[in-house]
């Protein structure tokens, strides 16, 4: 069975329709759990949250068992790698921009140093010589 140009356009039509009438709706049910899940989160919830996480680390003793295994100065070195790795990646960025902001600055002060120069340059006037008095006997 062969469908025409005109019934295949109607049924791509149709579904892109009710794929925009989903992504509407999923996008307001995700609105509707983002507000939910927010209003959920009240001081006392997460007051118990906190005690609750805080006994199941403690429980756990993850610490203890990486102190007793030697791993821990490896977990404390590693730690600090990545921190400062961060770091210096986000200060190589900060640097980078602000050099291109200041080759920018010294680019713009140049071409206005270059318009204004010959505006501003003083008109010199041959000197002329004072008159001498005369000197004479």
């Amino acid at each position: 069975m062969t469908m025409g140009f005109k019934q295949l356009l109607a049924k791509v039509q149709q579904a892109e329709a009710a794929l925009e009438a989903r992504e509407r709706r999923v996008s307001h049910e995700w609105d509707h759990l983002k507000t939910t899940w927010r209003a959920a989160w009240t001081p006392g919830r997460v007051i118990i949250a906190g005690l609750a996480s805080g006994f199941l680390v403690g429980r756990a003793q993850p610490l203890r068992a990486a102190a007793r295994s030697g791993q821990w100065m490896q977990l404390v070195t590693m730690l600090s790698g990545l921190f400062a790795g961060g770091s210096a990646q986000v200060a190589a960025e900060e640097a980078e921009a602000a050099a291109e902001t200041s080759a920018r600055a010294a680019g713009a002060a140049e071409a206005v140093a270059e318009t204004v120069a010959p505006a501003a340059a003083p008109v010199h006037a041959p000197a002329q010589a004072a008159p001498h008095p005369p000197t004479g006997p």
